[in-house]
């Protein structure tokens, strides 16, 4: 796992070695093991190495074909790049080392573009075609790494990381109003935005590809271009132990050691038992307990999984200490405002460590791909409550009723599906007008922007699905890429430590969600098919034990040990930040909160990031 970034001139002049070192140095946190500069007629690329795969200097990038027109700098772990290899050798290809970028390398030589598509696991990758003069981004079909790029007539910048693209002094630091629109909804900019207006995110299983006659962004494939599975119940719980069994055994491919992030749930527990079945050696656990859990303690469950699977466990007791100086590091890893607290202890813990824990496996993507949360439940039923509905002509469905009580449908008087589904994603304490705290022209440019045009846009796309699979397609398509993954990306590496996420396994993932949405609830039975599939390899009580989630206790910070601290940030006219907000009302929304007349954390932590992410880097907004 690394950090890549890179400069493309389309007219071919000169890229300054010194910018793409000064690229390179800010990213050395994602790669602290190695780091390369290449640079030629027109580009330049760099990367810095965490070595997993190969640790010699046969690994090192960027990594040249041996005819020297291919370049490539590759952030990832493709899984079955040893299948590919073997395929590679049989049509004459002879490799230099034993990693997985010497595959992409001649994956992309062999099959040019294709070869994108035949990439199982989790990466971002650039390759130069000297021949062309042609660049390549691409990404992983889940988005589960990042990529960002800039693109104008002349040139591309891109990078892991938005830091580098503004460290090359080619990219504007100017506001994206509808970006910062949409993390006021949902902790974060969704699709292809961030909150630099020239900076934007390559999409999940999409490319990039750059020459002298323009830059073309295209899909390579989809998540959901997936075949119905037409399996009996039965047949689909065995295949489905099968193919997560497969799936844990070669995310375990790793010339270090890799150890699992052991909450006691379903799906770390699901792993931890695969992963001591097939790993060669005792296999290490690592679970968390934190001072700040008010009162959701997961260390005796994770023990509980830890002995009857005989791992070498280790327990972490993790402080929140100085909140507002993680928080303020948080916002440098992000280098934008993220607004879901859970960054702070994945941070935390991934600090604690320590040398020689590069790799950990963790269970992210679970309650998507199998269907976990009590909204998928929820729209379940939703074709039953309709009908209801229509036999007693007064019952309003389940749905409606959901997203009534988020406060905010009949507000905006709009029955569009996908609006009401947005409400429900949507945390109802930003309210329906979360723009009102903002000074008039700052609020003016908020409102000419959608902030639920994401939504429409996927969860029509996915018309034809009943509407349990449409939640479960849209929030793949959306909250796990454009949240969850972006949460674990930054909060990890920034201690050099690589997570991967076995249970958004290509074929896996494939599969599952090809299975008709009754394979996967049943009423309120969420993971339905996860779950019997996991009977006889999870201890029972932790498969039937309700679902617990551990909420970062942010509005109790904002009441009691960070209220002078986001008092000093806030209502602090001095700095750049006050010029976006209308003081009166963000005075009243604070007072409101502190002394308990509403409940404003969630919203206020998000104004506290979106300041201090506004000041530390120098954003400039018209409007």
């Amino acid at each position: 796992m690394c950090g890549i970034a890179g400069v493309v001139y389309r007219d071919g002049r000169r890229v300054e070695r010194g910018v793409i070192a000064r690229m390179e140095a800010c990213l050395r946190h994602r790669g602290p093991d190695d780091e390369g500069v290449y640079t030629g007629a027109g580009v330049g690329l760099a990367h810095t190495r965490l070595s997993i795969i190969d640790l010699s200097e046969g690994g090192r990038q960027p990594m040249r074909s041996e005819d020297g027109r291919y370049v490539v700098s590759y952030n990832g772990e493709v899984y079955n790049f040893r299948e590919l290899r073997q395929r590679l050798e049989r049509r004459g290809h002879e490799f230099r080392s034993r990693s997985d970028t010497e595959v992409v390398l001649r994956a992309f030589a062999e099959w040019g573009e294709s070869s994108f598509e035949m990439l199982e696991g989790m990466f971002a990758l650039a390759v130069w075609d000297g021949a062309e003069r042609r660049l390549h981004l691409a990404r992983d079909r889940f988005g589960i790494k990042p990529l960002y790029y800039s693109a104008d007539a002349e040139r591309v910048v891109f990078g892991s990381e938005i830091k580098a693209l503004l460290e090359s002094g080619e990219v504007g630091r100017e506001l994206d109003w509808a970006g910062l629109h949409e993390y006021l909804y949902y902790n974060t900019a969704l699709g292809e935005r961030t909150m630099f207006a020239e900076v934007r995110k390559l999409p999940p299983g999409h490319a990039l590809t750059v020459d002298a006659e323009g830059a073309r962004v295209w899909e390579y494939c989809s998540i959901f271009d997936v075949e119905a599975v037409e399996d009996d119940y039965d047949t689909a719980v065995e295949r489905v132990r099968e193919l997560l069994e497969r799936a844990v055994r070669a995310h375990l491919v790793s010339d270090v050691p890799v150890g699992v992030f052991l909450s006691g749930g379903i799906d770390s527990s699901a792993i931890t038992a695969f992963a001591s079945k097939h790993y060669g050696g005792r296999l290490k656990t690592f679970s968390a307990g934190f001072d700040f859990d008010r009162g959701v303690n997961e260390l005796p469950k994770a023990r509980a999984v830890a002995e009857h699977f005989g791992t070498d466990h280790h327990e972490l007791h993790v402080s929140g200490g100085d909140v507002a100086g993680v928080i303020e590091r948080l916002v440098r890893c992000h280098d934008q405002p993220f607004g879901d607290a859970a960054n702070i202890p994945l941070f935390l813990l991934c600090e604690q460590l320590g040398d020689g824990n590069k790799v950990v496996l963790q269970g992210d993507g679970g309650d998507e791909v199998f269907a976990g949360y009590k909204v998928h439940s929820l729209m379940a039923l939703e074709r039953w409550a309709t009908l209801f509905a229509r036999a007693t002509a007064w019952a309003p469905p389940l749905v409606t009723d959901r997203v009534r009580y988020y406060g905010v449908a009949q507000r905006l008087n709009n029955t569009d599906p996908a609006l009401r589904y947005a409400m429900v994603i949507a945390d109802r304490r930003a309210g329906a007008q979360p723009t009102r705290v903002f000074a008039p022209g700052a609020r003016a440019a908020l409102e000419t922007s959608d902030p639920f045009a994401r939504y429409r846009e996927v969860y029509h796309r996915f018309a034809a699905l009943d509407a349990a699979q449409r939640a479960v397609y849209t929030d793949c398509a959306i909250i796990l890429p454009d949240l969850y993954f972006e949460k674990v990306d930054k909060a990890t590496m920034a201690h050099g430590v690589e997570v991967r996420v076995p249970l958004v396994d290509t074929r896996l993932s494939a599969y599952v969600m090809g299975l008709p949405s009754k394979y996967k609830i049943r009423w309120m039975h969420k993971k339905r098919i996860l779950r019997r599939a996991l009977r006889g390899v999870v201890p029972d009580e932790i498969l039937d034990m309700p679902k617990v989630g551990f909420g970062v206790p942010a509005g109790y910070w904002m009441r009691t040990t960070l209220a002078g601290y986001m008092r000093d940030v806030l209502e602090d006219d001095s700095r750049r930040s006050a010029s976006l907000f209308d003081t009166g009302a963000l005075r009243t929304l604070i007072d409101d909160h502190v002394e308990g007349r509403r409940d404003n954390g969630t919203f206020l932590y998000r104004l506290l990031n979106l300041a201090l992410w506004y000041d530390e880097y120098g954003v400039m907004a018209s409007g």
